[in-house]
């Protein structure tokens, strides 16, 4: 998909889902133009309110530009040497961010800064400080960064993006092709749109406001003056904006925003210990489900969260504390948004009927000690680093984190095990016929000398089978 995210590189090129329930109590104060005279109104009185928590956010990394196209190969390194060795540049980038509490705190998408060197952010006055990062993620795409000031600093207050409906007014205000500040103004197109970016975080806020590389990082600002969101992206095929914009929640910086103040070096998502699917129209229709959306439990972690909670494959959530679920990504969010350490309540749907479940939030334990050993020797596996399945540890890789076994964390660049095409995330299942059940049952099986392997490999939810001799 042509969606692309809002940085501006200035030297080197480096369904409508929305939920039917109506929340008319969040509703009531919101009206429409009732005259030529309110058509007319002005947004002036809002940006001058805004526009000082707006930031540019200028990023500066050092790499290496590869000019020997032999560089890094064992074989043509050891017989050729390094003739023309590679040289280093340095790549800059634009972005934009929000002041969000007033001694310094900025927030901004992560791939603005990542990999950076050098960091700054340029006032609305066109002041700049040099900024440190206090916390980024790059799966949900957001960071926190700080510069120091004496002064008390403009901000965007934090909305209850929840609140935020489809048609709701708003303003993008960022720094678009490094031209300066601009302010767009737009609607709120669509929520919960997932399958956005490509990290795993799917639940974003959709705009018409016209957002265009050099806005990731900055506000999308509701009528009341407040942040319900971070630009992220954008869906275009020539790289300028189609109307079709994608904002971060202002629920979820909210969250993000507290663990950074706690001084957390990672951000947290809470542990589920289940797998879930989209709802499709055949298995609403089987489970008596009245409209097709929700998560799909396909698979429970044996005493995870879920299982602890009575959560059952085949069920299907359709709600958190009482808010309607999309999707599963969806579901995730509002897990994610709810907090660790609180109670999330459930609403599942089974047999056309509906119960509620109380699921604690917790992170990911490591269950089983991970053991990381290197195989070495003459074996397949020579040059695998292994280690033990837990939910920490499929966290920390990118994994269900219901998945258990013996799992290849790494693989070294030109062994035995690299030339035969194992990969991480791999999930050694079994050795002529015998189950791998922890690290040391591969390394015992590694030091034989069978004459020939036959391996089933667990990759992306699929067996794999081979024969090694």
């Amino acid at each position: 998909m042509p969606f692309r995210r809002l940085i501006l590189p200035l030297f080197a090129a480096a369904t409508l889902l929305v939920p039917l329930e109506s929340m008319s109590a969040l509703a009531q104060d919101k009206t429409v133009p009732q005259s030529q005279v309110e058509m007319q109104l002005s947004f002036a009185p809002l940006v001058r309110q805004a526009r000082g928590a707006v930031v540019n956010v200028y990023a500066e990394r050092v790499v290496q530009r590869r000019v020997n196209p032999f560089a890094g190969d064992p074989f043509f390194e050891r017989f050729f040497g390094q003739r023309m060795p590679n040289r280093t540049e340095k790549q800059s980038s634009l972005g934009s961010g929000v002041i969000v509490e007033a001694d310094g705190v900025v927030v901004t998408n992560n791939h603005v800064i990542d990999g950076a060197d050098d960091i700054k952010v340029a006032l609305a006055d066109g002041r700049e400080f040099p900024v440190k990062v206090l916390l980024k993620d790059d799966r949900l795409d957001l960071a926190v960064l700080k510069f120091e000031t004496n002064e008390k600093m403009p901000t965007l207050p934090l909305a209850n993006s929840d609140a935020t409906e489809v048609g709701d007014l708003v303003l993008a205000i960022g720094n678009p092709f490094g031209v300066g500040q601009t302010v767009t103004s737009g609607i709120v197109s669509a929520l919960a749109r997932n399958q956005v970016t490509e990290g795993d975080f799917g639940f974003f806020i959709q705009t018409d406001a016209a957002i265009n590389p050099g806005n990731s990082g900055g506000a999308l600002v509701d009528m009341k003056g407040q942040l319900i969101g971070i630009n992220t992206a954008i869906f275009s095929k020539g790289g300028g904006s189609n109307g079709v914009g994608f904002a971060i929640p202002a629920n979820l910086v909210r969250v993000f925003l507290d663990a950074a103040d706690r001084g957390e070096a990672t951000f947290e998502r809470p542990y589920i210990g289940a797998s879930f699917e989209p709802v499709t129209s055949d298995v609403a229709e089987a489970l008596g489900l009245k409209t097709v959306r929700g998560a799909l439990v396909v698979r429970i972690a044996e005493d995870g969260p879920a299982a602890k909670a009575g959560l059952k494959a085949g069920q299907v959530v359709t709600a958190v504390n009482g808010i309607p679920v999309e999707h599963p990504d969806a579901l995730g969010y509002r897990l994610t948004t709810t907090g660790l350490g609180n109670t999330a309540q459930l609403t599942v749907a089974e047999n056309g009927t509906e119960q509620t479940l109380e699921l604690a939030l917790a992170v990911a334990p490591e269950t089983t000690p991970r053991d990381v050993q290197l195989i070495e020797g003459r074996s397949p596996f020579a040059g695998m680093r292994v280690a033990n399945l837990s939910p920490r540890l499929a966290y920390e890789l990118r994994m269900p984190t219901e998945a258990t076994g013996v799992v290849v964390s790494e693989v070294v660049r030109g062994s035995p095990s690299a030339r035969l095409g194992f990969a991480p995330k791999d999930i050694v299942v079994s050795v002529n016929g015998v189950d791998i059940k922890a690290v040391d049952d591969l390394v015992t099986l590694a030091e034989s000398d069978p004459g020939f392997w036959r391996v089933e490999v667990e990759r992306d939810g699929q067996r794999i089978r081979q024969i090694f001799r």
